[in-house]
């Protein structure tokens, strides 16, 4: 054994895994199975103390230190690198006269949600329930409530870190506002971030749920998608989803194997009021399922129903410049059938995210009113290949409609951080890391020094 590996054993609380090691082959394992980390160790840190030891160790052997809570956002790009998991820092602090959330680098949205919606407020969480708030967040976020509220990323008020020399510190915009800027939205290439405070949003009342057809109704729902949005107030948020459901005993029996489309919808906001907002899509015959009631925060996870343990797959997603009825022709011919894809899913973005944030993060603002997201399950080589050609020929298809920038968590296997900013945000982000890690301490997914 190193002497790497022998002195963080020594030093580290929490536990080390090594080439040779049982527990080795599945500690490197990321959420997607799809993806082969090769790492040099693997680091379950216990605490904060623990990270900063870890980053020493990997400065002083010359080693890079990448930063994952359960897994997601996994990438090949790890080779040499000491896989650090953050998955035991679990403290979740609420303070909900201030409405202020500190949260450690190992909690789940959904726990989080579970502590803050019993004092009628909400983060601004994704769509899965088991996403860690603070990977999510380090890349921007893209929530449901984005619409009214912007990117998770610019409700932080503090993260706090451990710097490339090991050492410890809170970051605030007062304390140090290039690495906050960074910080927010240009992912986990700057420190190892063991928790964020961030600002809560008031949400007493929350009323979604998912409505359902057969997919041969495809084009009445994208037409009342399109009616609905274009009028929707930003406390609105509304999904289209073409969905292939897997003929598996997991599955509800009336919905195994079945081709659907997925109207999904939350609405910050009563019942009633939601209801009439919607009303449009009833005018659809042939609903399959309507799940839509007032709801608690902690529900959210279980409106798209996404898998809450670890799958192989391969996705992307596009920035749509608009949605009309070219457009809209264009998406429904290069759908078709979406095998070997699982989901073809329109957001509706605008609102908040359309103006840039006062003192915003590095994510900036999108003024693309619809983001395409794609994904598919890879359980072959050759099922692979399959998913990543029909991933690339949709894209190629809706080329003339969108702009080619994406939301950080939407970047595909091939693509660099320069596809998710502009040039002079980019440029801001590859000086600060520059300056902060100049050995390439920290390597995060999406590396802003690649190059594009």
């Amino acid at each position: 054994m190193s002497t790497l590996e022998t002195d963080l054993r020594r030093v580290v609380r929490g536990r080390v895994h090594v080439p040779g090691d049982e527990t080795f082959e599945t500690a490197r394992l990321p959420w997607n199975r799809a993806v082969d980390q090769r790492v040099r160790a693997v680091v379950e840190i216990e605490d904060a103390a623990d990270a900063a030891v870890v980053v020493r160790h990997a400065a002083l052997a010359g080693l890079a230190v990448a930063a994952q809570p359960g897994g997601h956002g996994a990438t090949t790009d790890l080779d040499g690198t000491i896989l650090v998991r953050t998955g035991r820092l679990r403290g979740v602090e609420v303070d909900p006269e201030r409405r202020v959330a500190r949260v450690e680098a190992g909690v789940q949205w959904g726990e989080l949600l579970t502590a803050t919606g019993k004092h009628g407020l909400t983060g601004l969480p994704g769509s899965s329930p088991v996403v860690s708030v603070v990977g999510y967040t380090l890349g921007g976020g893209l929530s449901w409530f984005a619409r009214r509220y912007g990117w998770a990323a610019d409700s932080v008020r503090a993260f706090e870190t451990i710097g490339a020399d090991g050492v410890p510190a809170r970051v605030t915009a007062d304390s140090d506002a290039d690495l906050f800027w960074a910080l927010r939205g240009g992912g986990g290439d700057f420190a190892l971030v063991t928790a964020v405070e961030l600002d809560l949003h008031p949400a007493p009342r929350l009323y979604g749920g998912r409505m359902l057809w057969p997919a041969d109704r495809a084009p009445e729902l994208l037409a009342a998608f399109r009616e609905v949005t274009a009028g929707a107030p930003a406390e609105l948020t509304v999904w289209f989803t073409m969905v292939r459901f897997p003929p598996v005993p997991q599955v509800p029996e009336p919905l195994r194997g079945l081709a659907a489309v997925a109207v999904d919808t939350t609405f910050l906001g009563d019942e009633e009021e939601g209801r009439a907002l919607l009303r449009r899509f009833e005018d659809v015959p042939g609903v399959l399922l309507d799940s839509r009631a007032a709801m608690p925060l902690d529900a959210l996870g279980g409106i798209c129903a996404e898998p809450t343990h670890p799958v192989p797959g391969a996705g992307r997603g596009e920035l749509l410049t608009g949605l009309d009825d070219v457009v809209a022709g264009d998406l429904l011919a290069a759908l078709g059938d979406i095998a070997p894809l699982a989901s073809v899913q329109v957001r509706h973005l605008g609102g908040a995210l359309r103006r840039p944030a006062p003192a915003g993060g590095a994510c900036g603002h999108v003024a693309e009113p619809y983001l395409l997201g794609m994904i598919g399950p890879i359980m072959s080589p050759e099922g692979g290949r399959a998913v990543h050609a029909r991933l690339a020929e949709i894209a190629r298809s809706m080329a003339p409609h969108t702009t080619g920038r994406k939301p950080f968590t939407y970047l595909h296997a091939d693509e660099t951080a320069a596809s998710a900013f502009d040039a002079e945000t980019l440029a801001r982000l590859r000086e600060i890391k520059r300056r902060r890690d100049p050995h390439g301490v920290f390597r995060s997914n999406k590396p802003v020094s690649a190059q594009s």
